[in-house]
């Protein structure tokens, strides 16, 4: 698994989201994802929003992922 396959499933998952993702373990990896889905959310909510994107490769082939999850407006402002 790579940051880059992550960011990809996240933002097809979460249509006009913006994933960064790193990780440098193949493992391991933490997300700041900005999305307008995120409105009016709370953190686990928003966390289950993106988890569901990754499906069955949460716990599977990505061990562990850190959530930063903001919407466009807390994002702008230096969220």
């Amino acid at each position: 698994m790579t940051p880059a396959i992550i960011q990809s499933l996240i933002e097809q998952g979460l249509p006009g989201a913006r994933a960064d993702v790193r990780g440098d373990d193949g493992v391991h990896f933490e997300a700041t994802v900005v999305s307008d889905a995120f409105r009016g959310k709370l953190p686990l909510a928003r966390h289950r929003l993106v988890y569901a994107t990754l499906g069955e490769r949460m716990g599977g082939e990505i061990h562990a992922l850190a959530l930063r999850t903001l919407t466009p407006e807390e994002a702008g402002a230096g969220g």
